[in-house]
């Protein structure tokens, strides 16, 4: 690829996010390990908890376009408006659906085993963050 064609492979931007991505998902099994002194390496490819791997991946991409091409650019406002709606949703709306879907998963459990929905697989309540959460990753990324 020439510089008029740059590649996927050499994408600075890109190779932040996801490195900041892969870096949020590995703490998560250390942060893990330090809350409730178990090992737990499904944290790498699980949602929620600490660090924030959605404000990890849109603070590095933020963080990189603004350093390649300036905090004045457009593409750095665009990035920014982006990370802002994404860190508001896990620390809003995905946090809600957690609530609720262990609110969902108690009721279920305390249903009849007769009960058509009591074989239900529960529900994923681990889906967002608290805002602390996203604070401390933005300010890690």
């Amino acid at each position: 690829a020439d510089a008029m064609n740059p590649s996927v492979m050499t994408n600075q931007p890109l190779q932040s996010a996801i490195l900041s991505f892969v870096v949020a998902q590995t703490l998560k099994v250390f942060t893990t390990w330090y809350i409730d002194h178990k090992w737990d390496f499904s944290r790498l490819v699980g949602s929620g908890g600490m660090p924030s791997s959605h404000s990890a991946l849109v603070m590095g991409l933020t963080t990189a376009v603004g350093y390649a091409n300036g905090t004045g650019s457009v593409v750095f406002a665009i990035s920014i408006v982006f990370s802002v709606i994404v860190m508001y949703d896990a620390s809003g709306v995905r946090q809600h659906a957690g609530k609720q879907a262990n609110v969902l998963n108690q009721i279920i459990s305390e249903l009849p085993p007769e009960h058509p929905v009591s074989e239900v697989r529960p529900l994923k309540d681990a889906l967002g963050h608290t805002p602390v959460q996203v604070s401390r990753t933005t300010i890690f990324s």
